[in-house]
């Protein structure tokens, strides 16, 4: 797969950093950091092209292609992120330049991002065969059988998942691992913070790390959500932790399960 990314602002460069893996990336943790993030591979190789727009564009932008980038590599996916509302009515002539198969333009913040562009550019782009998704975070990404989107996912990129170890009596997390990372790579720093803490109050140490990491969303109230976006991340973190012990849970009832059949079958032979 290859990447062009199109940016403004703080995700963008969250995202990229992520994507490389650099040494210097994740630095939340400081003195206390045990370098958790070096097993996870880079994909540097699959950057193909970065373009970062300046933040003192034009308020209102008539010709948007004059912003693009000359000599645009070719590319499988564009993430667009955070990129001025008006540059998303170049991003058709973009993807026909490119030869880009799909395109992913998060919204973290409504005003900046408004849902009516994302929609046309949505019409204008599947209109012709061309994957689109505009997840609201970029946490959000789910699989959605659009296969080179899916394919980013795939690389371990979208909705948290976790895998939660505990305690044998289940009132301690032990530690957690990451299966697939936010794309601003706050899934493993809210893992690192839940080792050792009381399940009793882990949605106090997820909500903690979350916005300490810090989350780029907006903490305006978002129409379509009926909240604010930083608190939807918020949610998409808890549930996949959630969700990651309750499995830690079943595996345990399992393992129990299959020693009590063992247990049993060995006494009925003797």
């Amino acid at each position: 797969m290859k990447i062009l990314v199109l940016y403004s602002g703080e995700l963008g460069k969250k995202v990229i950093q992520n994507l490389v893996n650099s040494s210097s990336f994740c630095v939340s943790c400081g003195e206390l950091c045990n370098h958790c993030r070096q097993a996870r591979k880079s994909y540097a190789n699959l950057i193909v092209g970065i373009h970062e727009f300046a933040d003192d564009l034009p308020a209102f932008i008539e010709e948007p292609a004059q912003y693009m980038p000359p000599n645009l590599p070719e590319c499988d996916l564009i993430l667009a992120i955070g990129i001025h509302p008006d540059l998303f009515a170049a991003i058709p002539e973009v993807v026909q330049k490119t030869g880009a198969k799909a395109v992913i333009a998060p919204s973290e913040d409504s005003k900046k991002t408004p849902a009516g562009v994302l929609e046309q550019l949505r019409k204008e782009l599947e209109a012709v065969g061309i994957e689109f998704e505009a997840p609201k975070p970029f946490c959000a990404l789910d699989k959605t059988g659009k296969p080179v989107i899916d394919s980013f996912v795939d690389l371990g990129f979208g909705r948290p998942v976790l895998r939660i170890e505990m305690s044998p009596d289940g009132k301690m997390f032990i530690g957690a691992g990451v299966l697939r990372d936010a794309p601003c790579g706050s899934t493993w720093f809210v893992a690192k913070k839940l080792g050792w803490t009381d399940v009793s109050g882990y949605k106090e140490t997820i909500s903690g790390a979350h916005h300490s990491y810090p989350c780029t969303a907006s903490m305006d109230k978002d129409p379509q959500i009926g909240d604010t976006i930083l608190h939807k991340a918020g949610y998409i973190i808890r549930e996949a932790v959630e969700e990651g012990m309750e499995c830690a849970k079943k595996e345990k009832e399992k393992f129990s399960t299959a020693c009590r059949d063992e247990a049993q079958a060995l006494a009925f032979e003797n």
